[in-house]
């Protein structure tokens, strides 16, 4: 009996795994086939070759691996046309028309087709726990109410005197260097916009000699290091890597820990405190700052009880990377491009000198005279959209976008550099012309700017941005000339970590403007 038994099993064994085996490739043969129907109307759509089995997920890895998805994006846009499909678990429909782009995000965030891609949300939800960015409906909706006051046009412009103080500081460090020496200004522009930012969100001192007791003292270059790291993850994560893989014991998860750990920890003592000021608790051996106690952080601890410590210290992450790099970068490639067009330069020059002369220095009023200023970073945006492609959304109900039917689980993207060179938007898309954004050469039709996003998911920080950017630009104006020491390839060599960024960290050579007095006297 007991062999008749084994002899069963023996010969049952291979019949289950041949009935386990069929079982699964009939799934997998469903899936593939219930894919292949959904989305048939994107066939229609160009697409780059891609592997039988794998899709495009190769191209996508190898070009993130290289710090170079942006451009890939762009080389296709340039390949395939204004909309085109690659190809990975699911179907990417990529955009680089501006007016496609930015009614697609209108429309199709009012009537509930489209949403955050749920993959770009996990990832912004895994820096360190749930955020802004990474949410939809009413988790999005409340998160959104109690920021939006914070980042009004009003609201901003009375930090002029911190964005001031923090561009000054800036100036007067090219001031005081040799003349012959080669100032790599990325890392410049970075310490500007984080000081600031940690300034107005945690109340920082934007002065580096002011000691502050609330929490450690904001070292720039680690914590950018630090949010570098987490960034660059994130990105990883956006197009395919797996969220366990950062419990693995490899270099790049020993990094992203080390990082979330010093953020973290800069935070938390300043996190704390504005969750004990909400609570009415007492504050021993804390000596609480003007600045700290009318910081972003504490009105927003204290105005929304939903806000824990969690939230709060991924919330402050989130604003640190947003604040930083997107108008750092940006003021990187607008003094590159006015190097290499000097009439622009020399027209944007005369402006600064003139406002300066009349108003003895640059104030909120004054600013309303700088409108060129505004185009020529408007321009610059056009050109190198530092967020190039970061925000992809996810339908989930079926949708048409330029008439083409859009299945549910479709993803949407869109080529930022390949909008802002779309030649019937913007002729001669190529060139440099801030006088495109001027207000008496726009006609009847108004230039989409779609760079801060579009619709009720526009850009938070779009004024301060510009603030920071203007005021920067006329302190450098006012008082510098300078050359690109390497030409336009500090312009055309980029990468990207999640923002897209100068590799060369954009070398110029500035020569002082003897006419006027020095800030450093």
């Amino acid at each position: 009996m007991l062999l008749f038994s084994n002899a069963l099993i023996w010969v049952s064994l291979p019949l289950i795994l041949t009935v386990i085996f069929l079982t699964l490739l009939g799934i997998l043969g469903w899936r593939y086939w219930e894919k292949r129907k959904r989305y048939q109307p994107l066939k229609s759509l160009p697409s780059p070759p891609r592997h039988l089995l794998f899709g495009n997920i190769p191209q996508i890895l190898e070009a993130v691996k290289k710090k170079q998805l942006f451009k890939l994006m762009f080389d296709w846009s340039q390949q395939y046309g204004s909309m085109y499909v690659y190809w990975a678990d699911y179907p990417v429909l990529i955009l680089s028309k501006p007016s496609a782009i930015e009614s697609t995000i209108i429309n199709g965030m009012r009537d509930g087709s489209l949403i955050r891609a749920h993959r770009i949300s996990r990832a912004w939800n895994d820096m360190s726990g749930p955020i802004l960015l990474g949410q939809t409906g009413s988790e999005w909706q409340w998160r959104r109410k109690v920021w939006n006051p914070e980042f009004t046009s009003s609201a901003i412009s009375q930090y002029i005197n911190v964005v001031q103080q923090a561009c000054s500081q800036i100036t007067a460090k090219i001031e005081d260097s040799d003349p012959s020496e080669t100032i790599p200004v990325d890392p410049l522009f970075v310490e500007l916009t984080m000081r600031v930012i940690a300034c107005l969100v945690l109340g920082i001192p934007v002065d580096p000699k002011i000691p502050t007791s609330e929490g450690p003292p904001l070292d720039v270059q680690k914590v950018y290091e630090a949010m570098s790291v987490i960034t660059y993850r994130l990105l990883r994560v956006a197009t395919g890597e797996k969220l366990w893989m950062k419990y693995l014991p490899t270099p790049s998860s020993r990094d992203y820990w080390s990082a979330r750990r010093y953020v973290e920890q800069f935070l938390v003592p300043r996190v704390d405190l504005a969750l004990q000021l909400r609570d009415s608790q007492p504050i021993e051996s804390v000596s609480l700052t003007p600045l700290f106690t009318e910081s972003m952080l504490v009105k927003i601890a204290t105005k929304e009880p939903r806000y824990t410590k969690e939230t709060l210290i991924a919330e402050m992450i989130e604003l640190l990377i947003a604040g930083t790099d997107t108008t750092a970068h940006t003021l990187s490639f607008t003094v590159g491009e006015l190097a290499l067009h000097p009439e622009v330069f020399q027209k944007a020059q005369t402006l600064v000198d003139q406002v300066w002369e009349k108003h003895g220095s640059i104030s909120i009023e004054s600013l309303k005279e700088l409108t060129y200023l505004r185009a020529i970073v408007k321009e610059t945006l056009r050109l190198y959209s530092v967020a190039s492609g970061s925000s992809p959304l996810e339908a989930i109900k079926e949708t048409v976008i330029e008439g083409i039917t859009i299945p549910k689980g479709t993803k949407v993207s869109w080529s930022m550099l390949g909008a802002g060179r779309d030649a019937e938007t913007y002729p001669q898309p190529e060139q440099f012309l801030p006088e495109r954004w001027l207000e008496e050469n726009k006609g009847s039709l108004s230039l989409p700017m779609i760079d801060f996003g579009s619709g009720a998911h526009r850009c938070l920080g779009e004024h301060l941005a510009m603030l920071e950017a203007t005021v920067m630009l006329a302190q450098l104006l006012r008082h510098f000339n300078w050359e690109l020491v390497n030409g336009r390839s500090s312009l055309e060599d980029l990468q990207q970590n999640l923002l897209i960024y100068p590799k060369d960290q954009m070398p110029l050579r500035f020569q002082s403007r003897e006419v006027l007095p020095s800030l450093s006297k």
